[in-house]
């Protein structure tokens, strides 16, 4: 199937389409979202040139599945999934704040820490870590939501202090995040995985806190299998991993840190083949299901249908 990178629908009541690195957001009436996850893929935050088949429907699907397993801890911005890309849900106001919780020392983190940084986003790491070791407890460093370019790290006293989130807000977002990430972290035990980190998005309907965008999939998330993880941590080797980090990593092999003056790599038909693969890999062992590939002759028009009769069905 063709990749699906843009989408240019005109919907009943729509006020606006917000076009992000993946997800393409129509404004219906300042009532209610349509949320299209396009098969674009960004990194370093740059969108890449390609598009990856079926990435959007995994993505999705993979969102939705864990909305519907959390919402018993934080009510979340979901009504319905009209289409195996679309989910349509409430509009919140969105906090410009990511709420990132970290298990493991990996990623940017490790990244920080082997430069020698010894606290991240107003928390003290302990001394004597190596790369992907579990912390004594999740740790949360969240980041501003920039409007363009790169998200920054902030503490919890300074996103207060700034006027972002109030005091007791934050707290509410830490409890939500510390219980999600429990959550994920069960459900990924029972599929064989360890969640290592994920990242929260939250908005406001009224006075109420929402769990907004997507969560836990492997854009927003990083898993290892848990299969011989002591052993590999012990001996110093990779962990292996199920998360987009693979792709960051081609990137940096090939020279490419979203950096002024670098070029992405050319992604030949081969490459965005295994992308697309390992993306299907993801949700297979996320889920534990099988991943049925959307065989669909007119993807954008199936897709337009099905949004417009879900929209109907709300009035």
């Amino acid at each position: 199937m063709e990749a699906i990178t843009s989408t240019h629908f005109n919907f009943e009541n729509q006020k606006s389409l917000y076009v992000g690195k993946v997800r393409d957001v129509y404004n219906i009436a300042d009532k209610h979202l349509v949320m299209v996850v396009s098969d674009r893929i960004s990194a370093f935050d740059v969108v890449l040139p390609k598009g990856i088949p079926y990435k959007g429907q995994i993505l999705n699907t993979i969102a939705a599945k864990f909305l519907d397993a959390t919402a018993d801890i934080v009510p979340n911005w979901k009504i319905c999934t009209p289409d195996p890309m679309v989910t349509l849900g409430k509009r919140c106001n969105p906090l410009k704040l990511e709420v990132i919780v970290r298990g493991y020392l990996a990623g940017s983190a490790w990244r920080e820490y082997k430069s020698g940084v010894r606290e991240l986003c107003g928390v003290k790491l302990p001394e004597g870590m190596k790369e992907n070791d579990k912390f004594p407890q999740p740790i949360i460093t969240p980041t501003t939501k920039a409007d363009e370019g790169h998200d920054e790290n902030i503490s919890k006293a300074e996103a207060i202090a700034q006027g972002i989130v109030s005091k007791e807000d934050f707290e509410l977002l830490e409890k939500y995040s510390l219980a999600l990430f429990e959550r994920g972290t069960e459900i990924a035990a029972k599929r064989g995985l360890i969640l290592v980190d994920t990242k929260y998005e939250f908005g406001k309907l009224g006075d109420e806190i929402i769990l907004i965008d997507e969560i836990h999939t492997p854009d927003s998330s990083r898993y290892f299998y848990a299969e011989g993880y002591e052993q590999r941590q012990a001996k110093g080797e990779k962990q292996r991993q199920l998360s987009k980090e693979f792709v960051r990593e081609w990137l940096m092999e090939n020279g490419f840190q979203g950096k002024e003056g670098q070029k992405v790599p050319e992604m030949t038909d081969e490459i965005v083949n295994n992308i697309s693969e390992r993306y299907m890999e993801l949700y297979e062992q996320i889920t534990g299901e099988k991943f049925i590939k959307r065989e669909c002759p007119d993807v954008l028009k199936s897709m337009e249908e099905n949004i417009s009769k879900a929209l109907k069905e709300l009035r």
